[in-house]
């Protein structure tokens, strides 16, 4: 049998707190756990989907991963590369292998500048085009690769759809030739009419060029159609983890249970609704053991005290819950 490749890029131990200040002298009183002890990988020509709610930790994450914020603790290796140890100089060359295609186009793109421009920009910055013409080639070949024509190279982003603004966003990510991509939920700010056009944009440049993509979302139907493994955060530690196909038909976490149940079904008189318990706790001051438990129907008098291990329950499936009799991924039909 032959052995599988290394992963892409992996993730070991990942922490990023953020310091909770007091008073003119900025007096240290607490600390946010944005993102705490996260593990996990990415395949060669791999999606994977990092879904939760808001305040999850999943755009720490992503931006960890890229070092666009400095992760608190924590090991992050790419091709074998270990990213967290590259100096400045390093890193500025490293990241024509890693982008990322940021939630807000319209904040994502520099307002007085026109299209022709803000494509040019990264082919400069890196060395990437000799002279004028090669550079105006690669955009005019950049805004056909997101379908959008040479008509757009003199316009700005204020003149443009919010749609055709994250297909600039897009195109701008591969300027560069990167094999890697963090899309930060790329398609939240967008009308839903526009959404299912960027998926499936996002599909075929990551089948067509052979990306591999970490894809933030809270939206686990889109995130099922694009992802090939699905990653469930929840006050910053994964809850369970898998292929997308297992995760969202074959969940094994009361909280992955709670966010398909929270999704919009054909039939809702089909569905059991998963109603959680309490609010969400703060990142400051997060629950004992596992995070979850207090919002949890299943919880147990030891989930208090136990900080749940991801542990398999299946084929390259994992959970964080020491229960396995609790939910079996069939209850919602």
């Amino acid at each position: 049998m032959t052995a599988e490749p290394p992963p892409l890029l992996k993730v070991e131990g990942l922490r990023k707190w953020f310091d909770i200040t007091r008073g003119v002298f900025g007096r240290k009183v607490g600390q946010v756990k944005a993102v705490d002890d996260v593990s996990f990988f990415v395949r060669s020509h791999e999606v994977l989907g990092l879904a939760g709610e808001s305040g999850s930790g999943k755009t720490t994450i992503g931006r960890s991963v890229l070092r666009l914020i400095e992760p608190t603790a924590g090991k992050v290796t790419f091709d074998n590369v270990e990213v967290t140890s590259l100096g400045a100089r390093e890193m500025r060359q490293f990241r024509r292998r890693m982008q990322i295609v940021f939630q807000d186009p319209l904040a994502a793109l520099n307002p007085q500048m026109t299209i022709e421009e803000i494509l040019s920009e990264p082919l400069t910055v890196q060395g990437l085009a000799r002279n004028a013409a090669g550079r105006r080639d690669r955009v005019v070949e950049l805004l056909d690769s997101v379908a959008l024509s040479a008509d757009y190279l003199t316009r700005r982003p204020s003149d443009m759809s919010g749609g055709q603004r994250q297909r600039v966003v897009i195109a701008r990510a591969l300027s560069v030739n990167p094999e890697f991509i963090v899309a930060d939920e790329p398609v939240s700010a967008l009308d839903v009419s526009i959404q299912a056009q960027i998926i499936a944009l996002l599909v075929e440049l990551k089948t067509r060029l052979g990306l591999s993509m970490l894809f933030i979302s809270h939206d686990l139907a889109a995130m099922e159609y694009i992802s090939d493994r699905i990653a469930v955060l929840y006050l910053g530690r994964i809850m369970e983890i898998g292929p997308s196909t297992e995760v969202c038909g074959n969940y094994k976490h009361p909280y992955t249970e709670m966010l398909i149940s929270a999704a919009p079904q054909p039939d809702p008189d089909r569905k059991r609704r998963i109603i959680p318990v309490g609010e969400i706790p703060s990142a400051a001051s997060p629950p004992s053991g596992c995070v979850f438990r207090t919002r949890c129907a299943y919880a147990l008098p030891e989930c208090a005290s136990v900080v749940p291990p991801l542990r398999n329950v299946g084929a390259d499936h994992y959970t964080s819950c020491i229960r396995d009799d609790v939910v079996s991924g069939k209850a919602l039909a």
